[in-house]
């Protein structure tokens, strides 16, 4: 996992995971039948292990403002603590002829703007945002604000500065969701 998360998956190659693991090639493939597999075997892995980082403050919000921004300072203190990025965020598989790990990454790109999506629409439900602003309009903004976030920390971007970043976002929220 933390090959494919820093590599990438192209740029990873059978040699960097054999020496990493300390096995050979044929014990790879009997383990895992090919690099795209032990690939999809490190996202599920990856998401796992991770999602509770970002995640877990979100699920337990009473209001779809305080998910939004527990979400996106969760972010910021993991995607800090790594400098890796999100895996998810910035993987880039699929291009290159995989098309079944581009799908899967996709997918978990999906399940994470779904529950943003979500968690608006709830919001709507108990009157918290106006029923006319738009849902997923504004559930890709906080999905693209996140994968921003996501780039910067790779870039070597501080706790602090993604913090900012955050901050600057929930203002352009409370614009957004402000009655009209």
């Amino acid at each position: 996992m933390q090959l494919f998360w820093r590599k990438g998956y192209s740029a990873t190659s059978i040699a960097d995971l054999t020496a990493a693991m300390g096995i050979g090639s044929p014990s790879l493939y009997a383990a895992f039948g090919s690099k795209e597999a032990l690939y999809a075997e490190a996202l599920d892995f990856y998401v796992t292990e991770h999602e509770a980082i970002a995640w877990g403050g979100f699920t337990s919000a009473a209001t779809a403002r305080g998910a939004v921004e527990r979400f996106l300072f969760d972010s910021a203190a993991g995607l800090s603590a790594t400098t890796n990025g999100c895996m998810v965020t910035l993987s880039a598989v699929g291009g290159e002829g995989h098309d079944e790990l581009g799908a899967r990454v996709r997918a978990a790109r999906a399940h994470g703007f779904e529950k943003i999506k979500a968690r608006i629409v709830r919001g709507q439900g108990e009157g918290e945002i106006p029923a006319s602003v738009d849902g997923h309009a504004l559930a890709r903004f906080v999905q693209c604000v996140q994968n921003g976030m996501s780039i910067l920390a790779r870039d070597g971007a501080t706790r602090a500065e993604l913090n900012d970043v955050a901050e600057t976002a929930l203002l352009g929220w409370d614009e957004r969701v402000a009655p009209d």
